[in-house]
């Protein structure tokens, strides 16, 4: 019997899936936890921030999904428990919600079981409050509030679990201030900025909230799992393991089958379902164009003898400025056949005149680039003249692209061959859900430069195909000379 415990309490100090089951049953009892992939997966990643490999780690999922018990309670415990000196700072949208994430990392703490498998940490009798409370080696949790004043704390571990409530996640304004919380305050907090790691888990509410902005910022390891898989995926839940995930299958098959999802679709607006549940969120006045009208594809055709030959078209829509917040400077790199067209890449990030200048060159030169289209608009226009001027080896004289008309009406004359299936995607590709989100929320999401390097693409393959034939086209029209 003595055997058996030691065994067990060796699982709970070292597996921390299992420790979450113990967890799970000390504050719900009688409750039965249903195993499954992705609380391996969402462990897994929390086991890689604990050791030090994971610095960013962003979590989105579904609510009622055992997403606060797993990182703001079981975790925080974890962590003390094998380092009693550890500084965790958590917060949440509400002092009820921060509250209640605290008192039961507190209740797992000072439970029987607990004190038996991490013999080493105790939290300090005077330093005991629910809210703030510290063990006897000086490590602790303090739990706030997003928006909250953090002054004169610090923590290695910055937890913040669900920043807005649904409710606020309409407002501009409400949005902004969780967003500028976190950049200016919250990030401060971290005792050391070069090892101290931040985990945020939400659900996502609107196109504009915290997770889109740390996506927008880069250098986030992104688990997403939304509740209907929306493509194959293939997850990590530990070291050399994966799980397959099929397009269509429900995230927790025997707690919330497809058919359950189903009906809490029926009693949604297809809006929140599909930012609370899918963790796509597309703005109400989306949908001028539907993801699924991009098809997938594994391999590009062959040539063929008698039709349109291919070229390698790279379409431009250059931003004013780098800062943070403005819009980004893409690229999309396409085959081309007539009017139909395979993205090959879509470069997207935030950078100044010279970078831009140097990226259009290099993007070029590695895709050996036929055809550059950059828009004849702010920096657009400046970099035209200096390109044509250097007249870079390997690289095409760039044609400038006027502007005519507004965004909405460039993509909208577009959307017939859209849903004609002229335009395919890599069915693998690191930038396509960030592609296809923006293009589905259009025109009312918080950027839409993918959309006007697309419009921009498909108006040119379009007219070169109908006024030259696109196979001819490079030769008969020299490049320098002709501007749309």
């Amino acid at each position: 019997m003595i055997h058996d415990i030691d065994a067990f309490d060796a699982a709970l100090r070292t597996d921390f899936a299992s420790f979450l089951q113990r967890t799970f049953r000390e504050l719900e009892p009688g409750g039965e936890l249903s195993p499954g992939w992705h609380l391996d997966a969402i462990a897994w990643k929390l086991e890689q921030v604990r050791q030090g490999k994971i610095k960013r780690l962003l979590i989105t999922m579904p609510p009622r999904s055992l997403k606060s018990m797993t990182v703001s309670v079981a975790f925080p415990a974890y962590l003390l428990g094998h380092d009693p000196t550890c500084r965790v700072i958590t917060a949440s949208y509400g002092e009820d919600l921060s509250g209640k994430h605290a008192r039961d990392c507190r209740t797992v703490m000072q439970s029987p079981w607990y004190r038996r498998v991490f013999s080493g940490t105790r939290i300090a009798r005077n330093r005991a409050a629910e809210h703030d409370f510290q063990t006897t080696r000086h490590g602790g949790r303090l739990s706030t509030t997003v928006g909250g004043a953090m002054t004169g704390r610090g923590g290695d571990i910055l937890i913040i679990d669900d920043p807005i409530k649904a409710g606020d996640a309409l407002s501009d304004t409400r949005r902004k201030a969780v967003n500028d919380w976190f950049s200016n305050t919250a990030l401060t907090r971290l005792n050391d900025k070069r090892t101290g790691a931040v985990i945020v888990v939400m659900q996502r509410l609107h196109d504009d909230d915290l997770a889109a902005h740390l996506l927008a910022q880069g250098g986030w390891d992104h688990l997403d799992l939304p509740a209907i898989a929306q493509s194959d995926e293939r997850i990590e839940i530990g070291a050399g393991r994966f799980h397959e995930r099929k397009a269509g299958e429900a995230l927790q098959p025997d707690r919330e089958p497809l058919d359950t999802l189903g009906e809490i679709r029926r009693n949604m607006s297809a809006y929140d379902f599909s930012a609370q549940y899918l963790q796509r969120p597309v703005p109400l006045d989306g949908n001028l164009v539907r993801p699924e009208w991009l098809t997938p594809y594994d391999r590009l055709p062959e040539e063929s003898e008698t039709g349109p030959r291919a070229r390698i078209v790279q379409s431009w829509d250059l931003a004013v400025s780098d800062s943070t917040g403005a819009d980004y400077s893409v690229c999309i790199t396409a085959h081309v056949r007539g009017k139909r067209i395979w993205v090959l890449d879509v470069y997207r990030d935030r950078i100044n005149y010279p970078a831009q200048k140097k990226k259009l060159i290099a993007l070029a030169r590695d895709w050996q680039a036929d055809v550059v289209l950059v828009e004849k608009a702010a920096n657009g226009t400046a970099l035209l003249d200096d390109l044509r001027q250097l007249d870079a080896a390997g690289v095409p004289t760039p044609i400038g692209v006027p502007v005519k008309g507004s965004k909405l009406e460039r993509l909208s004359v577009q959307t017939s061959r859209l849903e004609a299936g002229d335009v395919m995607l890599p069915a693998k590709a690191p930038w396509r859900a960030a592609f296809l989100h923006e293009l589905a929320a259009f025109p009312t999401t918080s950027h839409d430069d993918q959309v006007d390097a697309l419009s921009q693409l498909m108006a040119w393959t379009e007219r070169a195909s109908r006024d030259h034939g696109i196979a001819t086209f490079c030769e008969v029209v020299p490049l320098d000379r002709f501007d749309w």
